[in-house]
């Protein structure tokens, strides 16, 4: 009954003798190994036995002559907030979502399109803005290499790019794409790789400048919403005070961490009375510090301790009520000084509270 064995090793000894032939020996290429002379025995002693089967001419071999400057592939770098690709996408494409504050998403990636070719000293073509796109003029993506400042820096290449922008009905997505137009140069033919790394590039270059003019408009709407997050006022016993909209937990925790910007230094947090001590230290406005930072910013009060009171007033605000080391509440013309002092902080810095 075991008729079936010789068959089995038959037929395993043939797919093994055909998976020979699978696998190429590439051994012996001339590229993969250099063989040197044999070691030579003292004459004393006897030369070591060498196979002859395994005996290798003695050569040295080059590698490849010919450099292959590989690259890899270009990929779109989705730095932006709310930027994204789809998988598999097979053209230089991506999309945008619309962030908060953005009111016109099409128009803010213009925007950046714009402020590119400004960049580059180029300009683009207005006409074709109804269609949703825009070409634009002659520019080089690829800079020259640096080098002597005698030496004359030329142009690698250079390209026009046609950007497509299509929105989503919903409006709140977009979608950017590069394509490219015409192409000339001296010494880099044109390729298939090459065309699609260029049209990579240029998207990559409007991701990175949409990117910062959001960051900017970020910081304007920080600006704008420090400017009304912090105005004069009275606590509920008719002393004046700081008045902000945000509750008094998220006070305690913004605000402190805000005054710890400008040299004051959280001794202590009464979450219970609203109670935070804190003491202020003022800075010496001196050479160094413009040199190698910011203007320092000189607050209206004298170094010391202080206590600041955080508190839900009848209208529904917060109110912090400042008092000095011997618990007397800052008089308004300090009050109104530190106020405007604080609110310059938060305009230059784009911070709020």
């Amino acid at each position: 009954m075991q008729y079936w064995i010789p068959k089995a090793l038959t037929v395993g000894v043939i797919l093994g003798l055909s998976g020979c032939s699978v696998f190429v020996n590439d051994a012996h290429n001339e590229r993969n190994y250099r063989v040197n002379d044999a070691v030579k025995a003292p004459v004393q002693l006897e030369q070591p036995y060498q196979d002859p089967t395994y005996k290798m001419d003695v050569a040295t071999f080059k590698n490849d002559p010919e450099a292959k400057s590989f690259r890899p592939p270009q990929q779109v770098l989705t730095l932006a907030a709310g930027s994204w690709v789809e998988e598999n996408e097979t053209v230089a494409r991506v999309y945008f979502d619309k962030n908060d504050g953005i009111d016109d998403l099409n128009q803010f990636i213009f925007q950046a399109i714009d402020s590119v070719m400004l960049n580059n000293k180029t300009a683009i073509s207005r006409d074709k803005l109804t269609e949703g796109g825009v070409d634009t003029d002659w520019y080089s993506l690829i800079q020259p290499v640096d080098g002597w400042f005698w030496e004359d820096k030329k142009l690698v290449s250079e390209q026009r790019i046609k950007f497509v922008i299509e929105q989503k009905e919903h409006q709140r997505t977009a979608s950017l794409k590069a394509e490219l137009i015409d192409y000339r140069s001296d010494s880099q033919p044109l390729s298939e790789l090459l065309q699609q790394q260029l049209e990579v590039r240029a998207l990559n270059e409007v991701i990175a400048e949409f990117d910062y003019l959001y960051r900017l408009l970020q910081v304007e709407l920080r600006k704008q919403q420090g400017v009304l997050s912090l105005n004069l006022g009275f606590d509920d016993k008719g002393n004046g005070a700081l008045i902000t909209e945000q509750s008094n937990e998220a006070v305690i925790d913004r605000f402190t961490g805000f005054l710890e910007r400008i040299n004051f230094t959280v001794i202590k947090i009464d979450r219970e009375s609203g109670l935070v001590s804190v003491r202020y230290e003022k800075p010496d406005d001196s050479v160094w510090d413009s040199i190698w930072g910011d203007d320092v910013l000189l607050l209206p009060l004298s170094s010391g301790d202080y206590t600041i009171r955080v508190a839900k007033t009848k209208e529904t605000t917060t109110s912090l009520t400042w008092r000095d080391a011997a618990g007397d509440v800052l008089d308004s013309e300090v009050m109104a000084q530190l106020q405007q002092s604080l609110l310059l902080v938060l305009r230059e810095k784009g911070l709020t509270i």
